[in-house]
């Protein structure tokens, strides 16, 4: 027979694990609805610029409507458009750039 200690940290575990299967229900292995798009909505709109092209390389994935940028551009400005680009497509809430700078000026 379990103790009150243990019966308490096996109802902790439920719940976490409980609460863990709302958010996968929620979003699933393909993404919360909508992700895809934003995904496709930012590449579109970083395409429009030149200077994130050839050899600098942003890479986008979107999860419940907030934006993860990474990769690798040549400048500090280059990251900052990337995030301001980002921030202007329909639906998304936040961006969380992760973007290296290749040349530290």
């Amino acid at each position: 027979m379990l103790n009150s200690t243990h019966a308490f940290a096996f109802a902790l575990v439920v719940a976490g694990a409980l609460s863990g299967c709302a958010t996968y229900r929620k979003c699933g292995f393909d993404g919360c609805p909508g992700d895809a798009k934003i995904t496709a909505d930012v590449r579109q709109l970083l395409d429009q610029y030149p200077s994130l092209q050839g050899s600098n390389t942003v890479y986008v994935q979107t999860l419940d409507h907030a934006v993860y940028l990474s990769g690798l551009v040549d400048t500090p400005f280059q990251r900052q458009i990337a995030q301001s680009v980002a921030m202007q497509a329909p639906d998304v809430t936040r961006v969380v750039n992760m973007i290296g700078v290749s040349n530290q000026r």
